[in-house]
């Protein structure tokens, strides 16, 4: 007989937090969104070998997580896993821009020889976009340092355009540089001092190591939470599937990719646990997600096949269909708080502890609070993310209004069928996803920013200033539609609602 859970299955919509005390500390100020994203053995006091400092990952999905959101994304503490329905190299491409993006040091990626003329110079930089360019003896990035030649150092209209680079380029012996032992903090503070745009980086024989802009220190400044990696490049993730891991996941690696996640609808299957296994086998120290589950034997499964962190949510995306079409899914909620439990009791067990990303199902801002509350580490967000202007899709007005494309991995659109694969023929067997359009909502900065200061005040209305604090305090009651409905304005009119005649 099939077993059947006791339990309704819950939305986030369905609860509310109930706040606790407030201490005299517990202040935005003090509060921390720092949180563990792949597992360590915490009870031996290991340090998480990855953290994010706020818990908010981009869906793996053509419309929402390119290299451009990557680089929005992690310069505000959150990571993007850059979607993998697309060729291997075209992915390992977008991975490798955002590893070359310009955080802090950079490597040159438009560089001449001095011999070469104007007019090839300005073909580099129409080709590249950087007007920037370093001066090598062998044109490559990291050949001897001869000069800096940038787009204000000629007008190609008052010049020969074959006129040679070293007529015109700043000549090393003017150049303000640095040795490579110099720190972000030092670079930035001779880029100031001398009054400079860019400041070279080289070794002890003049080779060219890398470049930092003075813009690089400024958006340093705004971006205080921006995740970087020992080498000062942002912190990336990618999608991959269980069909071409194999040879997806060394060129991820060699491109530069921090962490990825086995990208499917359901998690729970031997497709999963035997692409963990070969994976880690042969790439010990890659670091892998997996999922989606909505129970503690899905949780299970996956942590003893070395998932890295465990994604939950089958159904529950506003562009998804899995659970109409298929009839399966869990309400997020009830998935949430079952496979937090099943995660502290593996902890406990084993000593191991396996992050819990909360996959799908937030509406509203403070749906990310109660999820972080019910047990989540983190959550994934497709909705959210591809309204802003860094999403990869068009922007459109539709009806008068600005709104961006959006669509499921299970669209025809997308045709995403690893997503869904169950193994045998390869192939989309019918739609999981539809196509829409979303409300544009502006910058990722500025939402982003509202958004986690919404989560933050909430957390200092529970008296919790980390989330294992939230998690161990928050008090958290089911509410009834009426509740609902009185939680909103009601019975006024509204000033903005009313339409001029």
């Amino acid at each position: 007989m099939a077993y059947f859970f006791e339990e309704e299955s819950h939305t986030f919509d369905e609860y509310l937090l109930v706040p606790g005390y407030t201490g005299p500390d517990c202040i935005p100020a003090n509060v921390s969104l720092q949180t563990p994203v792949v597992r360590y053995n915490k009870k031996n006091g290991e340090k998480c070998p990855l953290t994010m400092n706020i818990p908010m990952v981009s869906a793996v999905m053509q419309a929402v997580s390119d290299d451009k959101l990557a680089v929005a994304l992690a310069k505000e503490g959150g990571i993007s896993f850059i979607f993998g329905s697309q060729t291997i190299e075209n992915q390992a491409a977008m991975v490798a821009r955002v590893k070359d993006y310009k955080a802090g040091f950079v490597s040159s990626d438009t560089n001449i020889r001095p011999d070469q003329t104007l007019t090839e110079l300005v073909s580099l930089i129409e080709v590249t976009g950087h007007s920037t360019v370093a001066v090598t003896e062998d044109g490559s990035a990291n050949g001897k340092l001869l000069g800096i030649i940038t787009e204000r150092d000629f007008r190609i209209n008052h010049c020969a355009p074959d006129a040679k680079v070293s007529e015109y380029m700043t000549p090393l012996k003017d150049l303000v540089k640095a040795e490579d032992s110099i720190t972000l903090e030092e670079a930035n503070d001779l880029i100031w001092a001398h009054k400079i745009n860019q400041l070279p980086v080289v070794d002890k024989k003049g080779n060219l190591l890398y470049l930092v802009f003075r813009k690089d220190a400024a958006s340093h400044t705004e971006h205080p939470l921006e995740l970087l990696d020992s080498k000062k490049r942002y912190i990336v993730g990618a999608g991959i599937n269980t069909r071409d891991y194999m040879e997806r996941v060394p060129a991820l690696l060699k491109a530069g990719v921090d962490v990825m996640t086995l990208d499917s609808s359901e998690g729970f299957t031997e497709w999963q646990r035997r692409a963990l296994q070969d994976i880690h086998a042969k790439w010990p120290n890659a670091k892998v997600g997996a999922g989606n589950v909505v129970d503690a034997e899905g949780f299970n499964f996956l942590a003893e096949a070395g998932a890295d962190f465990v994604k939950i949510g089958i159904g529950g995306g506003s562009i998804c269909i899995t659970r109409e079409q298929k009839g399966i899914g869990r309400g997020q909620a009830t998935a949430t708080v079952e496979v937090a439990k099943a995660r502290d009791a593996y902890y406990e067990k084993t000593g191991i502890y396996v992050p819990i990303c909360s996959d799908g199902g937030i509406v509203h801002d403070h749906h990310i609070t109660l999820a972080l509350a019910m047990g989540a580490d983190f959550v994934m967000l497709g909705r959210y993310f591809a309204r802003f202007d860094e999403s990869p899709t068009n922007k459109l007005i539709v009806n008068g209004n600005y709104v961006k494309e959006y669509w499921g991995e299970g669209s025809n659109r997308a045709r995403n069928w690893q997503r869904y694969d169950l193994g045998g023929k390869k192939g989309m067997a019918f739609e999981e996803g539809v196509d829409s359009y979303v409300p544009y909502a502006g910058s990722l900065h500025d939402n982003v920013t509202l958004t986690t200061s919404k989560v933050i005040h909430a957390m200092c209305n529970c008296g919790a200033v980390s989330i294992p604090e939230l998690q161990q305090k928050a008090k958290i009651t089911r509410v009834s539609s009426a509740s609902i409905r009185e939680g909103g304005a009601h019975d006024v009119i509204v000033k903005n609602s009313i339409k001029a005649n």
